[in-house]
């Protein structure tokens, strides 16, 4: 089946739409929304993506938007990828917030949860650091992704045989149930460390503590510049003092941000 060609006006709308809105960068990414829009085009019995794109956005719902952008959105991740971010949470931040956070209330934010398995990582993690430490802390990790669709998965929290390659034999055993089609599901009391819900990065951000670690790894790789620098500096703006940010190793922080260089990826607040 063919796919709907989108015209350079056509293209010049969506790309905008989406920067403007998610501040996601799609400007070169002109194959990868004709082959991932082309069967919606197609199914919503329009002939041409205005005739499309003018359907979703009178669509009062809302739900058109979010199918869209479900559509647009790429998540591929696994479990312990970038490891050398796992090592400094357990042998750097975990140390510090056991010895710092007196109330006991740790904030952890997972900004760019995909699937679930980066932020099932971390519970995992912080589990096997504290072991019987943990009883009396709050240690929940809040998760967010732009797509529901993708979210809805997360809580799902089933995974490929693949998708764990990297985890420890014994982790496998101790925090995953194996189901009858070779698949694994996160067990319900790591499941019920993470707390999914949906969120715009270009949203502000509203907390009611600072964060002592936000992880925001390689989704900036779709934003441009000013766009990357403006999200950062609301990060920092969120962080505790100490606090840490956790980004992708193909991304960077811009030099004018007031978060400190402590290793590649990593930065804090000083």
């Amino acid at each position: 089946m063919d796919n709907v060609k989108i015209t350079d006006k056509e293209f010049d709308r969506l790309v905008k739409y989406m920067h403007t809105t998610y501040g996601i960068d799609l400007s070169k990414k002109r194959v990868l929304i004709e082959g991932r829009l082309s069967k919606m085009v197609k199914e919503k019995g329009c002939k041409s993506y205005t005739e499309y794109l003018d359907s979703v956005f009178k669509d009062e719902s809302g739900l058109e938007t979010v199918k869209l952008v479900n559509k647009l959105t790429t998540n591929h991740t696994y479990f312990m990828r970038e490891a050398q971010h796992f090592d400094f949470l357990r042998s750097v931040i975990l140390p510090q917030i056991e010895r710092t956070v007196t109330d006991r209330d740790a904030r952890i934010w997972c900004a760019a949860s995909s699937s679930g398995e980066e932020p099932y990582t971390i519970a995992m993690i912080i589990d096997d650091y504290f072991g019987s430490r943990k009883a009396g802390w709050d240690l929940r990790i809040l998760a967010t992704d732009l797509s529901t669709d993708i979210l809805q998965k997360a809580q799902r929290a089933t995974y490929s045989e693949e998708a764990l390659k990297n985890v420890p034999a014994s982790w496998k055993t101790k925090y995953f149930k194996k189901n009858p089609d070779g698949t694994y599901t996160v067990i319900d009391r790591i499941k019920k460390e993470v707390i999914f819900k949906q969120f715009n990065l270009m949203d502000n951000i509203v907390c009611k503590k600072p964060y002592d670690v936000i992880f925001c790894r390689n989704v900036m790789i779709y934003f441009d510049a000013p766009t990357k620098s403006a999200l950062i500096e609301r990060f920092y703006d969120v962080t505790k003092p100490g606090g840490y940010l956790l980004i992708g190793h193909a991304e960077s922080v811009p030099k004018t941000s007031r978060f400190k260089f402590v290793q590649p990826a990593t930065y804090q607040k000083k």
